[in-house]
């Protein structure tokens, strides 16, 4: 009698559960956005914003994973981690999520350039409007050039973080 431990289980036909499918991805931006917590010193900011990296990786790869009020509960616990204002990362990812859609049921096909450029505007408006509420809510005086290093680096490191959530994805469907 062969020991039931010992057997092989065939993969065909098993399904991931419900978690892994839906947990991954929100535990992922949430994780990105923890990283603002890490103690490094910087005179300006350089950090890239993870949480909003990993959100456009997995909204551009995944289209039919979120909607856009997820930007909501995830914008909340990024404007926790970060310190930005209670409500600002809500309001610019949500209305991100939303300029998407819109672009998306106007192209016919999308290309890895498209994306890119996508996500290059997304960036550009979430960290500029993340300065503009910081600072009409008296968070100080930070020019626009000292966040230009941070946008740039943010858009450079997009593709790696797409190829990272590709990655991540093939593990999450996987039975």
């Amino acid at each position: 009698m062969i020991d039931p431990h010992l057997q092989h289980v065939p993969r065909l036909g098993r399904h991931p559960s419900r978690f892994r499918l839906a947990g991954t991805p929100v535990m992922t931006v949430m994780l990105g956005s923890s990283v603002t917590i890490l103690p490094i010193v910087a005179q300006a900011p350089v950090m890239p914003p993870f949480g909003l990296l990993l959100l456009l990786s997995w909204r551009l790869l995944r289209p039919e994973l979120w909607r856009a009020w997820i930007g909501v509960p995830l914008g909340l616990f990024d404007d926790m981690m970060s310190g930005q204002p209670i409500g600002s990362a809500m309001f610019l990812w949500t209305v991100m999520l939303i300029g998407i859609d819109a672009v998306e049921h106007r192209m016919v096909w999308r290309s890895y350039r498209q994306d890119w450029l996508i996500a290059a505007a997304a960036i550009i408006f979430c960290i500029a409007g993340g300065l503009f509420l910081a600072r009409i809510t008296g968070g100080g005086d930070i020019k626009l050039e000292l966040v230009a290093p941070q946008m740039l680096w943010t858009i450079l490191l997009f593709p790696f973080v797409v190829r990272q959530c590709a990655r991540i994805d093939r593990w999450r469907v996987m039975a």
